[in-house]
């Protein structure tokens, strides 16, 4: 069975075995995927490692572009994602319904879990900042390196977990409160090339086709991503 290899971004890893899944039904290719931030991604390609196809933030695939290691012609926007927070299953649910309650649901929490690379964890630093609550909530702030910040509910170490909605429903047990206002944030936009070094061209090019399906856009959506419209 041909066989194509794809390094993706966290924030999809929760539709990608889906997608894998109906890609292979419908093409006889199979997909294999390693998953870490964009910043983590954008390293590992540096350093050389291979890959048929690359799936990034917005921000990251250009720089994979403007380094002549993505294929420019097969660049491809799949999905758009906002920045949410969850609780642990049971727990009341914070108003983070505006700025001012959001502020009080940050400054009252005991810990907020983010994460320090990634697009939410940028995103949450310089925002906390222009709320004029950094001091407050790094103070008590639970900050993983990498990974899926609502784990840190589960055991305990946080109250509210930030991170991608994507990512966030990732993790059993937990619950979306919803996302940060809209007004505070720009959503993140993921999106995917084929690598100029790869020697899957074809099957390469097929799936980033599919992933501008509307079977692809229902499974997105069902993962917590907004499918961006062909």
């Amino acid at each position: 069975m041909a066989a194509i290899r794809a390094l993706a971004t966290l924030a999809v890893k929760g539709a990608f075995a889906e997608l894998a899944v109906r890609f292979q039904a419908a093409s006889g290719v199979q997909v294999e995927a390693e998953f870490a931030p964009t910043l983590a991604l954008l390293d590992r390609v540096r350093r050389g490692e291979a890959a048929d196809v690359v799936i990034l933030t917005r921000e990251g695939l250009s720089e994979m572009l403007a380094e002549h290691r993505v294929a420019a012609a097969s660049y491809v926007d799949i999905a758009r994602s906002w920045v949410g927070i969850a609780v642990k299953a049971g727990r009341p649910h914070p108003d983070i319904s505006s700025e001012a309650a959001l502020r009080t649901a940050l400054t009252q929490a005991r810990a907020v879990a983010y994460s320090r690379i990634g697009a939410s964890g940028i995103l949450f630093a310089e925002l906390i900042v222009r709320l004029g609550i950094a001091h407050l909530v790094n103070a008590h702030a639970v900050v993983i390196p990498q990974g899926l910040t609502a784990e840190r509910l589960l055991t305990g170490e946080a109250d509210l977990a930030v991170q991608q909605i994507s990512e966030l429903k990732q993790v059993a047990g937990v619950e979306i409160v919803g996302p940060i206002p809209r007004e505070l944030q720009v959503p993140a936009v993921f999106s995917a090339g084929c690598m100029m070094a790869t020697d899957n061209v074809i099957p390469a090019e097929q799936f980033l086709k599919f992933l501008r399906s509307p079977e692809a856009a229902s499974v997105l959506r069902e993962a917590g991503l907004e499918p961006v419209p062909s």
